[in-house]
């Protein structure tokens, strides 16, 4: 590590996003790595440095941010409480008084303008409202990374069940036949990022980054998985009938009546996409590939 690399910082150094941005800075070689953490003494190698930071307590955002030449931000919408405009609003003028020269804020389409109010889906909306906040701070290089559905949540939060007929599969309110989900594998967003932070002439004026491995329908990733000797099932239910089934399940439903109208990121992005891939240097693993590596039965099942 050369005392000339520059350092970034790095909030949600734990999760799944500010993980995989602290393993590309890493293995670029090219930046010195702070990952920022509530719990530093639980991840005592995680970077170069581990330091304290908590969105909830501006006060530690000052040193979290000292001496850094980048910050990536990500919020956790989910979590208990959680504020995210706060947050967000706190990390970017901290940021700004550290004098932090290239700040990257994971964002996500803004689901309250592009439906014109028709749908409401939160988790997209409150971040993509943020934008405008870290676009006016006035930092030297700013970018707009965009996280597709990951993959992984077909082995999380959207695995298949068993349902009542005894089939293995999803019951949700999403037409199977219409191609409007992007996807990726959410490990390799830190390449993008890495990119942006490597290359800021080509990706720190603005521009929006969407990581995104494929682009497919519901049908399509069932297939590709039965295709590993699965025999996973689908069911389209009413929206209103799986909005009461479990606490967020509605704005899951409006999630994916989204989805059907607009895709998931809402609009054209291909030039998007092959800017980001570009700035990531690779172009990110396709479905099929991740679903053989993470999805397939083993020879002795």
């Amino acid at each position: 590590m050369s005392d000339s690399q520059k350092l970034i910082a790095v909030v949600g150094a734990t999760g799944h996003q500010g993980g995989a941005v602290v393993r590309a800075l890493q293995a670029s070689g090219q930046f010195k790595v702070r990952a920022l953490t509530r719990n530093p003494a639980e991840h005592p190698r995680l970077a170069d440095e581990v330091v304290l930071a908590d969105l909830d307590s501006p006060q530690t955002l000052k040193a979290a941010f000292a001496g850094a030449h980048g910050v990536f931000l990500v919020t956790n919408f989910w979590g208990p409480g959680t504020d995210e405009h706060k947050q967000a609003l706190a990390a970017v003028q901290a940021a700004k008084a550290a004098g932090v020269q290239h700040f990257i804020w994971s964002t996500l389409p803004n689901v309250e303008a592009i439906s014109r109010g028709k749908l409401d889906v939160p988790h997209f909306t409150d971040k993509a409202k943020i934008d405008r906040v870290v676009g006016e701070a006035g930092f030297a290089h700013h970018t707009f990374v965009i996280a597709p559905f990951f993959y992984q949540n077909l082995l999380g939060v959207m695995a298949p069940k068993q349902q009542a007929d005894g089939t293995i599969g999803w019951v949700i309110p999403l037409d199977p036949q219409q191609r409007v989900i992007h996807m990726g594998d959410i490990t390799e967003l830190g390449h993008v990022v890495a990119g942006a932070f490597a290359q800021p002439e080509l990706a720190g004026n603005g521009e929006y980054l969407p990581m995104v491995g494929d682009f497919l329908s519901f049908n399509e990733v069932i297939t590709e998985l039965n295709r590993l000797g699965h025999h996973f099932s689908f069911k389209h239910v009413p929206r209103e009938l799986f909005a009461g089934w479990f606490p967020g399940a509605g704005e899951i439903a409006e999630m994916l009546a989204y989805f059907e109208a607009h895709t998931y990121l809402g609009a054209d992005s291909r030039e998007a996409i092959a800017l980001a891939n570009r700035v990531a240097g690779r172009q990110p693993t396709k479905f099929a590939a991740w679903a053989r590596a993470n999805f397939e039965i083993p020879a002795s099942a």
